[in-house]
């Protein structure tokens, strides 16, 4: 299968890296709006078929592209989805996939139209440490659920190239929009309910240093349908190195990252801790995209759905959208919107 990608950018080099060692894909296109960049950096990538281009038209007329990839700036994602679905293109989509309620509900019906298959790069979903706690879950390792806290804190600074526009409200959003979407996404994959009620407050601190236009420190909290309550601290303006903290409170024990505690592993005095592979770091090298895209390969020539395709992806972006009208009106939002 042809891919197409959307943007130049840091996260672009680590799609054009695994679609072209997947033994189903190669990268057939590159878009960005300096043609010379995209031939740059498909140089760059070795990637030898690949063609550039400076319109998104030009490469979604290309029959051997099948897969879209869209790695833009965040308020360029529902126009091009769009234009890609409408092409009869898979879609890859780099979140947050819309900033509003509105633009959401466009993607999703055109993309319910051109009946293509989507997976939205929640990519620790595919983090070791997230698949090790899902199948504790499973188990019932530290029993049901009644409180689960998963926090976001990047300090996104001058020294990360999207600084000059993650700044900016209509381009980033939120704090969750931009970037603690991945918390709450953490969030409803291991409770695995439906969400009800959000209730928010975000500031900006006092001197605002980094200059953001909208306030880009959060606290977020969720009902979830069965009572349990849900907690997401968002911040992409603290001073401090990269932290992604899980934290799972069941009537049965606790799972605080990769430390468990359990009443079922009799004789337990402390916590037990499970080497594994964190979501620690903020560089793209160390997600793994590879076993995304091998998940979404996979679903293409099954003909599957996957577990984190746009209408999943959906129910994340609306407490997002809750959190941010809660903050503005003062008051809980109920889901859905």
């Amino acid at each position: 299968m042809g891919v197409g990608i959307i943007g130049t950018g840091w996260v672009s080099g680590e799609y054009i890296r695994v679609f072209e060692t997947h033994p189903h894909t190669q990268v057939r296109g590159l878009v960005s709006r300096d043609k010379a960049r995209a031939q740059a950096k498909a140089e760059a990538m070795n990637a030898s078929h690949c063609r550039p281009y400076d319109r998104l038209e030009d490469m979604l007329a290309d029959s051997s592209i099948d897969i879209v990839v869209i790695c833009t700036p965040h308020h360029l994602h529902v126009a091009q989805a769009i234009a890609a679905a409408r092409a009869g293109k898979h879609l890859v989509l780099e979140k947050p996939v819309a900033l509003d309620l509105r633009s959401l509900r466009e993607l999703q019906d055109a993309v319910r139209a051109a009946k293509v298959k989507t997976v939205v790069s929640f990519v620790l979903r595919w983090n070791p440490l997230f698949e090790l706690i899902k199948a504790f879950l499973a188990d019932g390792v530290v029993g049901n659920l009644f409180l689960a806290e998963v926090d976001y804190l990047h300090g996104l600074g001058p020294a990360y190239a999207q600084y000059a526009w993650n700044i900016k409200k209509e381009i980033a959003g939120s704090s969750l929009l931009t970037g603690g979407c991945h918390a709450v996404d953490g969030l409803r994959w291991f409770v695995g309910k439906r969400a009800v009620e959000v209730c928010s407050y975000a500031n900006v601190s006092r001197e605002n240093p980094l200059h953001y236009e909208y306030e880009p420190n959060s606290v977020t909290l969720v009902k979830f349908e069965d009572g349990t309550i849900g907690k997401v601290a968002s911040s992409v303006e603290c001073v401090q190195p990269y932290i992604f903290n899980v934290e799972l409170f069941g009537d049965q024990g606790t799972i605080r990252n990769n430390q468990v505690f359990s009443k079922r592993w009799t004789g337990q005095k402390g916590w037990a801790a499970i080497p594994t592979t964190l979501p620690d770091s903020g560089d793209v090298t160390h997600h793994p995209f590879k076993d995304e895209v091998r998940h979404f390969v996979d679903c293409i020539l099954n003909d599957q759905e996957s577990h984190a395709n746009l209408e999943d992806a959906a129910l994340t972006h609306e407490i997002c959208f809750a959190s941010d009208i809660s903050v503005r009106e003062k008051r809980p939002v109920t889901l859905p919107l």
